[in-house]
């Protein structure tokens, strides 16, 4: 079968894969994303609040993410091998590391509290934050648990499954969430605290309901037979999802980071920038889906031992991914104004926003690449690489060179997420040339295993 046959004939595989995928990760982002436009009509504090408490939190979300990604694709792997009885072995091994960097998470982020006053915030900001900062933290361990269900279901085929516990949370949290920040009927009227407790409930309840499921349901059956918690294991998906785990630290630490920065110009900022993220967040969902569908796949076919089909795999995922964000880039170049008033009217928030906007759209296509290569070469089992290059062009050039074009290149807010654009764009380059090189290897070593 010609390349182009494969292409045409993965495409829909792929996005068997990537929507579901993408819906179970816009979902666990519909927390954050509920709590901004419920907590908006109380003013710019607690929308600015959620913000900072976002943008740490996500780091380790991010790296948990990362870490227990490398599950999918062992899973993949023998999935596709038909190694049946080793998929059990892997899931367990994962909830158990699951709940160690979950509790992890949950630590690090209360340490990372004692050291907002000495980073610049807003005083006011932080005076009304401890407890919903307090509630985010421990989200962490349910969402590790459950983050290692719904990467084993991706991986075996049953995507949706995964995607419907991470959109539970949200059909949880949204009632709960409005009852508890406006007090309706016995709730009380808890405001920014109300909405970390509606997240940490709504997770917590989502994760038991993904437990029971496993536990009894008659289709998992085979992925719960009874499995020894090894250390070698665990170590073994420790080893090859920390580097992810890394990379996914460098980019959304650099991001951290740049809100930090944002809030250099004031509270008014920083709720604009929580706005434009908001959005910005979910439309990231998508060339992150992209990449753990594209991962699963290679994993699957390279565990079939179908090496010719590694490239056009991946040339279809980054069609799929091109088409989706350019029409992203778009809408957000030109509608910008009109989608951040949705969720808030404050004038001044808006137009921050909308500028933030403009940039945005230049990075879809830059998140298409490097998010697609990314997952390819996660499929080789290639995750060293890829770290060091976000870690270089997100810390190395992006962040200095966002400083420089806000406050020197006079273009403010905006001017921080556009020195990460042009990073964004020079890891595509690299990231494409080494997964060229990694499936040339690959294709060399099949043909001598052959001969």
């Amino acid at each position: 079968m010609s390349a182009f046959n494969i292409i045409r004939r993965e495409m829909p595989a792929i996005l068997a894969l990537a929507v579901p995928i993408v819906a179970g990760l816009g979902a666990s982002t519909l927390l954050g994303v509920t709590d901004s436009i419920m907590l908006a009509p109380l003013g710019v504090l607690p929308l600015a609040a959620v913000g900072v408490t976002n943008a740490v939190a996500i780091i380790l979300f991010a790296a948990i993410y990362g870490l227990l990604s490398a599950l999918s694709v062992h899973v993949g792997t023998a999935h596709g091998a038909g190694q049946g009885r080793r998929i059990p072995v892997i899931l367990r091994n994962g909830l158990a590391l699951g709940a160690m960097v979950g509790t992890c998470g949950t630590a690090v982020m209360l340490l990372v509290w004692l050291l907002l006053p000495y980073l610049g915030q807003p005083a006011e900001v932080l005076a009304i934050m401890f407890p919903y900062w307090v509630a985010i933290s421990f989200v962490m361990l349910p969402y590790s648990i459950l983050t290692a269900f719904k990467t084993t279901f991706e991986a075996t085929d049953r995507p949706w499954l995964g995607a419907s516990f991470a959109f539970l949370a949200v059909v949880i949290n949204i009632p709960l969430n409005y009852s508890l920040i406006w007090g309706v009927g016995p709730m009380p009227q808890l405001g920014l605290t109300g909405a970390g407790i509606a997240s940490l409930a709504a997770e917590g309840l989502a994760l038991l309901v993904a437990w029971f499921f496993w536990k009894s349901a008659k289709s998992t059956r085979k992925i719960r037979l009874r499995a020894k918690i090894s250390r070698v294991e665990i170590a073994l998906l420790a080893r090859e999802g920390a580097p992810l785990g890394l990379m996914y630290v460098a980019e959304t630490g650099a991001m951290a980071v740049a809100t930090l920065m944002i809030g250099t110009f004031g509270a008014v900022a920083l709720a604009g920038n929580q706005v434009a993220m908001s959005v910005g967040g979910l439309l990231y969902m998508l060339p992150l889906g992209i990449s753990g569908a594209v991962a699963i796949r290679i994993a699957q076919e390279r565990g079939a031992g179908h090496v010719d089909a590694l490239r056009p795999i991946t040339w279809a995922a980054m069609g799929l991914a091109m088409a989706w964000l350019s029409t992203a880039a778009i809408i957000l170049a030109f509608y910008g104004r009109n989608i951040a008033g949705l969720i808030t009217s404050d004038l001044e928030v808006i137009k921050i926003a909308a500028t933030i906007f403009v940039v945005f759209a230049f990075s879809q296509v830059m998140d298409g690449v490097q998010s697609t290569m990314t997952g390819a070469l996660r499929g080789l089992s290639d995750t060293g690489f890829p770290a060091t290059v976000s870690l270089a062009a997100y810390w190395v050039i992006g962040m200095p060179l966002g400083w420089l074009l806000a406050h020197q290149g006079g273009m403010g807010p905006a001017g921080v997420w556009a020195g990460f654009v042009i990073a964004l764009g020079l890891a595509s380059v690299v990231l494409v040339w080494r997964f060229f090189g990694q499936t040339k290897l690959a294709m060399a070593t099949t043909i001598q295993v052959r001969v």
